[in-house]
């Protein structure tokens, strides 16, 4: 049967646009529905995506509960989806009981109490237990990732394999509230190819034209209709931990997300516990730190970064916990890097911070379910292994996709034992004199 939905959202200079957006996407999952949008006409707003978009737009004067609920009567509206942080559950409550037959569906990714017979959080990070006492009973919770809106245009792109012409992809909200987009680009070097989203509720949107005019490595996309597209363009985004993270993830580009908003805490935590790389604030040099680190293929690597690597293994230092404790010709680590591209089974990486290459880590026995790993870091530089070792459960995780990752450790290594230990390896078994650590996905 077809229902009268309206749906409450505003977007601003200074509210942003992503509330709009994800509401144009659920919006097309009720096709056989009469569809109203009921927002105020507020400085930078986004109403006219709603008028292109086909759905009818009412102008509000305010937020007054009043002004609402006269047109929730004079339209018929029989479900009402709330999108707004400023409608609380005495707001909701109120409308119910003026609107006996109104069903609610709240959005919400704060955590916050509600009135409402459907709750939707579509966030990655959504744990339903946590509202617990914070809505009816019988309200119905979806969250997660099963829930998340996304454009069609991503779900198309998600089965397309494209070159990677834009090293990085920025997205700051299409407000950038926090007015971020210079100040990360000012510190990005001029040979990067930067792709950078925005829209026109932008309030800087005319210094960011005149800064990005002469730069020939930025393109400025305003109100692009293919930011599916150019994130999958990219080599790595840099963007806040809001809706677009689940954009990013769901295409699973490597990403830096920099939290500007209180409401994308938790979304931050969740982030940060899982490993990925993430800010509570924008900072130059924290910034700088994490865009320093890249990893590059063996096959990749120059004549002297092969030379390099084999310096360092051949070290007597790093030697000494190898298997094979020999000492390696050129010829022959020349001649096994150049094999490596035919092993589907295993990955290797020399690891550059600053471009200054600093350490190795590598992947081998891959399977859907799992890898081995090591790594080995520039032997006269300390305090390497936890940055390395970061990269490794990242990239086991996040980019080959296993549950568990492995490796095996001489019992008699103990700063290395320590190393694993700090991120939650165990030791599942023991073999003379090795032993086998394992951190699984779920135990993160």
């Amino acid at each position: 049967m077809s229902k009268n939905i309206l749906f409450r959202a505003d977007s601003s200079s200074t509210i942003g646009t992503g509330h709009i957006m994800r509401d144009l996407v659920l919006a097309k999952q009720y096709p056989n529905s009469k569809i109203f949008f009921a927002t105020q006409n507020l400085e930078g707003n986004l109403n006219s995506k709603i008028i292109e978009s086909g759905y009818e737009l009412i102008n509000l004067s305010s937020n007054a509960i009043d002004e609402l609920d006269s047109f929730i009567k004079k339209l018929n509206i029989d479900f009402l989806i709330i999108d707004h942080y400023e409608i609380n559950y005495e707001y909701e409550k109120e409308l119910k009981t003026k609107n006996t037959s109104l069903k609610i569906l709240s959005l919400d990714d704060t955590y916050e109490k509600h009135c409402c017979d459907v709750l939707l959080n579509h966030n990655i990070s959504a744990d339903k237990s946590r509202y617990k006492d914070l809505v009816p009973y019988d309200c119905e919770l979806r969250c997660g990732a099963k829930y998340t809106l996304l454009r069609e245009e991503f779900l198309k792109e998600k089965e397309i394999q494209r070159d990677k012409i834009y090293d990085i992809f920025i997205a700051m909200g299409g407000a950038d509230t926090a007015e971020l987009n210079i100040k990360i680009l000012k510190l990005l070097e001029n040979d990067k190819k930067v792709a950078l989203v925005t829209t026109k509720a932008n309030r800087n949107l005319d210094t960011l034209k005149k800064y990005v005019k002469n730069k020939t490595n930025i393109s400025l996309f305003i109100n692009s209709n293919e930011v599916a597209k150019l994130i999958n363009q990219s080599k790595l985004a840099i963007i806040t931990p809001s809706v677009t993270v689940n954009e990013v993830y769901f295409l699973g580009i490597d990403f830096i997300a920099i939290k500007t908003a209180d409401n994308q805490e938790d979304i931050y935590y969740y982030l940060k516990e899982k490993g990925h790389q993430v800010l509570s604030e924008f900072s130059d040099e924290a910034l700088s730190n994490l865009l320093a680190i890249e990893l590059l293929n063996f096959t990749q690597l120059s004549l002297y970064e092969k030379e390099l690597v084999l310096k360092w293994r051949n070290d007597e230092r790093i030697r000494k916990w190898m298997f094979s404790t020999s000492i390696i010709s050129l010829e022959n680590h020349l001649s096994y890097i150049d094999s490596l591209s035919s092993k589907k089974d295993r990955v290797y990486f020399l690891v550059k911070q600053n471009s200054l290459p600093i350490g190795v880590i590598d992947f081998t026995e891959i399977t859907t379910s799992s890898a081995h790993i090591g790594l080995y870091a520039n032997p006269d530089i300390k305090g390497l292994g936890n940055l390395l070792m970061e990269k490794i459960v990242n990239y086991g995780f996040e980019k080959l996709k296993v549950k568990k990752l492995i490796s095996e450790v001489f019992e008699t290594n103990i700063k290395a034992i320590k190393l694993y230990e700090r991120f939650d390896f165990m030791v599942i078994e023991k073999k003379k004199d090795l032993l086998i650590m394992e951190l699984n996905y779920e135990n993160r």
